[in-house]
C-alpha cells in the first residue's frame, strides 16, 4: 500500500508496532504531523488498541485523517466506525493499493462515497476493487525498519514475500476465500525474482495462503532464481493435496533452500476435515507427511481444537502428535466475522470480547469446565513444546543459535523461554473476567438464513463484475 501511495506523489513513513513501540508512531506524529494516518487492522483481537490509538492521533492532530483498512477490519467496518466515536474518519475495506490512494485523492472534495470500499459514518460507498494485476506495486521495502525483528522459527532474521494473493478452496473456518471471492491471482515470475533480489535477509517467509497451486509458476521463480543465484533459505504453508500433486517442484524448490513447510491438517479424523470443508481425506494427508519427509523438510502441523473436547480427546491428540516427527501447533476453533462458522456458530458464542478471539481462547461454550480446558489445552501445548524445544532438541538446534547470538540474532533464542507468558491456564481463565470497553456485535437472537456465496465477499471477483 505504501509503494502504491509513493508513486501517486505522497510523502510515506510506517511504523510496524510489531517492532517498535507506541512511543515511536507518537514520536512520528508529532514530528511529522501526517495529514493522514492509516491503520492496518488484520486481526480482529487488535481493535480496540486500533481505535484507542486512532482516540489518541485525533486528540494530537485534531484536523489529521485517520482511516483504518486491513482483512478483519473489513468485516466489522460499522461496529469499529461505532467504537472510534468519529476518532475515525473511514474504513477502507478489501485491498489497500487500489482504496487508500483513491481515498486520499478524495479528501479535498470530501467524497469520500465515491472511494471503492471505503466506509464513513455516512455509511458505505462503491465496493471495493482488487488490483488487476499483482505486479502494479512491489513492496516499498526501503521504507521498513527494524528489520532484524523479523523472524519465524530458526529463521533469524527473515523477511517475507508473496507470489500469489488469495485462495481457491473454501474452508468453513476460514475467511480468506470471503475476502477475495474465491478469486486466485499470481505475480509474474520476472516480479517475483525482482522482488525477492532486493531482501537483504537470508530467510524468507513465502505468506501465499497455499503456496504453489500452479506447479508452472513455481518451476519459472525456481528457474529464474537458479540462473540468477539467488540463494535463501525458504518457508512456505500449502496444502496436502497440492503437496502431492506438485510434488516436483517442492523437490526443487527443496535444493533452492526450501527447508520449513506448514501443513494445516486442522483435523485427524474424516469427521473433522468434512466439519470445516477442507476436501482431503486423513489418507491424503499421512501420505503428505510422507512425501514431505522424504524431501527432507522440517514441516510443522497445525490442529483446531474443538470446545467439545473432552480430556480423553486432548489426550489421543498428545498421543498422536509424539508418534509423528513433524512440529505439531495447537489452535482453539474460533468463530471469525467473514467466516461461514460465525453465521453458523456465533449465537452460541459466550464472549464478545475482541481480545479474546485470537485462537488460543474459547469463546464458544466448552464440554469441560472453561478452567479444566485450558488446562488440558495448555498441557497439551507444554508437552509439544517440550518435544521440539526441551533440552534434547536444543541440542540440535545449539550451532543454529549459537551462529545466531554471534551475529547478534537473539530473536529466536528468547522465543524458547517464553512458553509460560503465552501459555498460562490461569491467565487464559482470568482474561474472560477482564473488563471489556469495546464488544463484538451481538448476533442475531433467532437463525438466519444461509446467504448465497456471493454475499459472504468482500470482492466480487474480476470476472464478476459489469
Amino acid at each position: 500500500m505504501a509503494s502504491a501511495l509513493l508513486a501517486d506523489g505522497h510523502e510515506v513513513r510506517l511504523v510496524d508496532l510489531q517492532v517498535y513501540r507506541q512511543a515511536e508512531l507518537r514520536r512520528q506524529v508529532v514530528e511529522f504531523r501526517p495529514e493522514a494516518v492509516g491503520i492496518s487492522l488484520n486481526y480482529l483481537a487488535n481493535v480496540p488498541e486500533v481505535v484507542d490509538l486512532a482516540k489518541w492521533i485525533k486528540f494530537a492532530l485534531p484536523d489529521c485523517f485517520v482511516f483504518a483498512g486491513g482483512h478483519s477490519v473489513s468485516f466489522v467496518a460499522e461496529q469499529v466506525l461505532g467504537h472510534a466515536g468519529g476518532a475515525i474518519d473511514a474504513v477502507l475495506k478489501g485491498e489497500g493499493e487500489t482504496g487508500a490512494p483513491a481515498l486520499l485523492a478524495a479528501l479535498p472534495d470530501r467524497a469520500l462515497t465515491e472511494v471503492p470500499g471505503a466506509v464513513t459514518a455516512d455509511g458505505p460507498g462503491r465496493p471495493p476493487k482488487m488490483l488487476h494485476s499483482l505486479d502494479e506495486h512491489l513492496p516499498a521495502r526501503h521504507l521498513g525498519g527494524r528489520r532484524r525483528k523479523y523472524f519465524i522459527g530458526v529463521m533469524d532474521p527473515a523477511a517475507s514475500i508473496e507470489f500469489t494473493r488469495g485462495c481457491p478452496w473454501d474452508c468453513s473456518f476460514c475467511s480468506a476465500w470471503t475476502f477475495y471471492g474465491r478469486s486466485y491471482r499470481r505475480l509474474s515470475p520476472e516480479a517475483a525474482v525482482e522482488d525477492l533480489s532486493r531482501i537483504q535477509e537470508p530467510g524468507v517467509f513465502i505468506v501465499d495462503d497455499v503456496a504453489f497451486i500452479k506447479a508452472e509458476q513455481g518451476d519459472e521463480i525456481a528457474r529464474q532464481l537458479e540462473r540468477r543465484r539467488i540463494r535463501k533459505q525458504y518457508y512456505l504453508e500449502t496444502r496436502c493435496d497440492v503437496l502431492l500433486r506438485n510434488e516436483e517442484v517442492f523437490r526443487r524448490w527443496k535444493r533452492l533452500g526450501l527447508n520449513y513447510m506448514f501443513l494445516g491438517l486442522e483435523a485427524l479424523d474424516e469427521e473433522g476435515l468434512t466439519a470445516f470443508r477442507k476436501r482431503t481425506t486423513p489418507q491424503v494427508n499421512n501420505k503428505a507427511l510422507e512425501v514431505a519427509r522424504s524431501i527432507g523438510l522440517s514441516v510443522a502441523i497445525n490442529i483446531i481444537a474443538d470446545p467439545d473436547w473432552d480430556q480423553a480427546h486432548f489426550a489421543y491428540v498428545r498421543e498422536w502428535a509424539m508418534s509423528v516427527p513433524e512440529i505439531v501447533n495447537i489452535t482453539v476453533q474460533t468463530p471469525y466475522p467473514g467466516t461461514e462458522t460465525w453465521l453458523t456458530e456465533s449465537r452460541r458464542l459466550t464472549t464478545l470480547d475482541y481480545r479474546l478471539f485470537d485462537v488460543q481462547h474459547a469463546v464458544l461454550p466448552t464440554r469441560l469446565p472453561l478452567h479444566r480446558f485450558y488446562t488440558e489445552l495448555v498441557t497439551t501445548q507444554a508437552v509439544l513444546a517440550r518435544k521440539h524445544l526441551g533440552a534434547a532438541a536444543l541440542a540440535k538446534t545449539a550451532g543454529i543459535v549459537a551462529r545466531q547470538l554471534v551475529r547478534g540474532q537473539a530473536n529466536f533464542a528468547r522465543m524458547i523461554w517464553k512458553f509460560d507468558k503465552v501459555y498460562n491456564a490461569d491467565r487464559q481463565y482470568s482474561e474472560h473476567l477482564a473488563p471489556v470497553d469495546y464488544q463484538l456485535p451481538p448476533p442475531a437472537e433467532h437463525p438466519v438464513a444461509m446467504p448465497g456465496r456471493t454475499q459472504l465477499y468482500v470482492h466480487l471477483p474480476l470476472s464478476r463484475r459489469s
